[in-house]
Formats: structure tokens, sequence, C-alpha cells
């Protein structure tokens, strides 16, 4: 049967930051939300309401960007220091600091194993770091101006980039070669990020653009112009289904991806929205801005706990994993309310909707045509906007799906393979230098031993004389 879905809302209201909140981010444990700000802090907020927020000093000027760990026992920080930090989010809050890059660090984020990180930074560079060796790796340099952000692939195997010089590149982390380019921006590209299978990247622009490209045909999908200024920061919902950005018009703005379409404003914030993003099962979503003020908000919107299904691909290292949501189990269309109204949280929030008939989805096997808006400039929200084909996919012969599917487990076995090899060479890696090491204070002590023992035997000698 068919429903409707609720409205976003407004759940929490943070205050602690004393300057523009520039990143943030939730732990998957879906207990603590981490924002990094001008004010050169890094706050954790713990979601339960009786519990004390946590506030880490250590960064020497603004910080850019955080990132929990897969696990959420760490936390990483990006800051115009130069430096990147990792912290572990208790009471403690210790850190470690990172130096290899020679400018501003403008993100960072961590590869879905938490072995790796990816850095971007003004020095044009984007850098890899060993987590548990805690030192750099190696440096991708094909950018000519400030790069903004850095991203790992779900599987590991690439990173997306995206700088001032107008372009998003693609990268494999294996050649670590720049295997594609991106140029159709019309001014600096400020965020990019994959969508959760993979298999698309998204990018914003400081033109008031956010385009969604196929990396597997390297063909432009989607292309929205919803803002009224540059987008600073967006995030996919775990489903792949929908996307919020922010932007520097001051509002939050949630497309459905599926249907193609713009399906809420919200005005939360006075001044420029730096940082947006979902919680790992997407049914919270934050924002944060110029004015300090950290918001949380319930989803509603898409009530489906996607937690308990990305869990049971979290082991994959497939180059499509996980899959689509609609690929496995083919919903009914997620129609939203006909009511034509302005909703009011509170009255310096309140929402826009945009009322249109939603593009059903069609079932089993195939994936209907689903379009994207292009809004013109010299058109409002409201009206009609051109429409894209975003993807037609029919089915295959079971024979050739079947040696696909095979294929795909022999190479997920050997990517897992490879893998734990990995591991065990860096872990035989420490403990050969830990060996070194210890034998090296072995030999001295001997040394010093035979030392002191002809020495002795000497006086005994001498005075024998």
């Amino acid at each position: 049967p068919l429903s409707f879905q609720e409205d976003p809302t407004l759940d929490r209201h943070f205050k602690g930051h004393k300057d523009a909140v520039t990143c943030s981010d939730f732990n998957p444990n879906n207990k603590q939300l981490a924002t990094g700000s001008a004010d050169k802090t890094l706050m954790i907020w713990n979601l339960n309401p009786k519990a004390r927020a946590f506030r880490f000093v250590g960064h020497k000027d603004v910080i850019t960007g955080v990132q929990f760990s897969p696990a959420g026992d760490l936390v990483a920080s990006a800051s115009r220091d130069k430096t990147v930090r990792l912290w572990t989010p208790t009471i403690k809050g210790e850190s470690t600091a990172f130096r290899a890059h020679t400018a501003t660090v403008r993100s960072v984020s961590f590869s879905r194993d938490g072995q790796w990180l990816v850095t971007a930074s003004d020095d044009k560079s984007v850098k890899v770091w060993s987590v548990h060796r805690q030192r750099f790796v190696y440096s991708l340099n094909q950018h000519t101006n400030w790069v903004c952000c850095a991203r790992f692939s779900p599987d590991g195997r690439l990173i997306a980039s995206c700088g001032d010089d107008r372009t998003v590149r693609l990268w494999d982390t294996s050649t670590k070669q720049c295997i594609n380019c991106f140029t159709d921006y019309g001014g600096s590209a400020t965020f990019v990020d994959f969508n959760t299978s993979g298999t698309c990247i998204a990018s914003s622009g400081a033109d008031n653009t956010l385009k969604i490209w196929d990396i597997r045909t390297n063909k432009l999908l989607q292309h929205y112009q919803v803002h009224s200024a540059g987008i600073n920061c967006f995030s996919f919902h775990p489903s792949g289904n929908f996307l919020i950005s922010g932007s520097s018009d001051s509002t939050v703005k949630i497309v459905d991806l599926l249907e193609g379409r713009l399906i809420y404003t919200l005005h939360g914030h006075k001044g420029p929205v730096l940082t947006v993003g979902f919680s790992r099962g997407g049914d919270l979503f934050a924002s944060g801005g110029c004015d300090a003020q950290v918001l949380m908000w319930k989803t509603n919107f898409d009530a489906l706990d996607y937690r308990e299904v990305l869990s049971k691909h979290s082991k994959r290292v497939t180059p499509e994993a996980p899959p689509h949501l609609s690929d496995i189990h083919p919903r009914g269309p997620h129609l939203h309310s006909a009511r034509s109204r302005v909703i009011e949280v509170r009255p310096q929030w309140t929402f826009d909707w945009l009322p249109e008939q939603p593009l059903l989805l069609k079932a089993p096997w195939t994936v209907s045509v689903t379009t994207a808006r292009l809004l013109r400039p010299d058109r409002s929200e409201d009206e009609q906007g051109v429409a894209y084909p975003q993807e037609v996919c029919s089915g295959l012969p079971m024979s050739f799906t079947s040696t696909l599917k095979n294929i795909v487990q022999q190479l997920d076995v050997l990517t897992q393979t490879v893998s734990v090899l990995e591991g065990r060479l860096t872990l035989t890696e420490d403990k050969l230098k830990e060996c070194l090491l210890n034998q090296s204070h072995i030999l001295l002590q001997v040394r010093r031993g035979i030392w002191g023992s002809l020495t002795s035997t000497l006086v005994v000698f001498l005075r024998g004389q």
C-alpha cells in the first residue's frame, strides 16, 4: 500500500561554538556528532540529551574538515594550520598530529576499512596516509590550483578530488594515476563524494550547480541548479535515493534523486550553510554554518532504517558494493504529501515544499527512466525545468548474470585475500622494526658488559703488577 511520508523536523539545536561551523560528521554508532569550527575547536556532541559535550583544543587555526573512523573510535580533523589530527572521542581528547602538507588542509576522509586517510590541500596535492602507522604514504599531484575536497570510493580502489582549477579528478589507488578528469564547471568545484554503491560521483560548484556523473560511462546523469549561490557541501542519504546540500544562499535543499526533483528547502541558518551530513542510518541529518549554529534534524521523509541493510554489505569489497536498494527490492513510489504549504517548525525555521506528480518505479528487474531537472538561472524553482534521462537498465540472460556473479565473487575473494596479506605485511614490517630495535638494545648492553668486564680485568691486572 502507498503511504505519504512525513516532513523533516528540527530535533536538536547545539550551542557551543564561538565562530562559523565549517564541518560535521555523525559517529557510526549514532551516539555522537562531531563538528569543527573557525574558532579552532572540535566539539563532540552526545546525542543523549543528558550527556555532556566534549570540546577538544589542539589546532592552531580554523578546522576545515572532520570525520569519524568507520569503527567510530577515532576522529580525524583537518585545519588551516597545515596539519591533520587523529583524536580519540573520549573525555581525554588525546590527539596525534600528521604533518606533510605545506598549506591549508581543506578536507580529510577515511577509507571504508579505516586503514587509510585521504586529505586535500591548498598546496595543490591530495595525500594518502596510513592510520595504523600514523604517517604519510603517497601524494597525487595533477591539480593546478587549490584542492578543496577528496574522498575514497566505497571499495577503496578510487579517489575523487576537486578544486579551484575547476576540475573533478578520479584517481586509481593501485597505480596512483589520474584515470579521468571532469571539467564542465563555470567556477571552483567545492565538494565531491561517491554515492553509496560507488557507481556515481556527485560534485558541487561555486557556480550554484550540483552534478552527478556515472563513472562507468563518464556520462552526466543529473544536473541540478536549485540554489541561488555557491554550494559548499552535500551528503547522500544511505539509500542513495536522496541528497541534501548546503549553500551560501543560507538554505539547505533536499533533492529526490529517483524522481529528479527538489522536494524541500529548509530555512534555519542566518548566513551561509557550510556543512550538511546524514547519519549512517539516514534517520538524522545535521547542518552548520556561519551563524555558529549546529542544527540536527529528523529525516522523516524516508522512514526505512538502512543500517541493517547496509551492515549486510559492509564486508563486501566489490566495484559496486553495496548495490542500490532499488536493485535489491524495487519499492513503490515514495509519495510526498500533496499539501502545498509552508511548514513552520519555529518562526525562523520553515520549509518550502514543491508539489509535483511523482515518477513511478517499475518492478521487478528493471529500473525506470528517472529524470533530473535543470533549473535555469532565469526561472524560479517552481517553474518546469529541462529533464535529463538518468539511466535505463534492462534485464540480462540468466546464464550471463550467473557468470558475472561468479566472476564478482572470485574478485571479491581475491580482493579480500590481498587486503589480508597487506595487513599481515604491515604487521610483519612493524614486528621486524621492533625486533631490530630490541636487537640494537641487546647489542648495546652486551657491549657495555664486555667493556665493563675488560675494564675490571685490566684494573685487577694493573694492581697485580
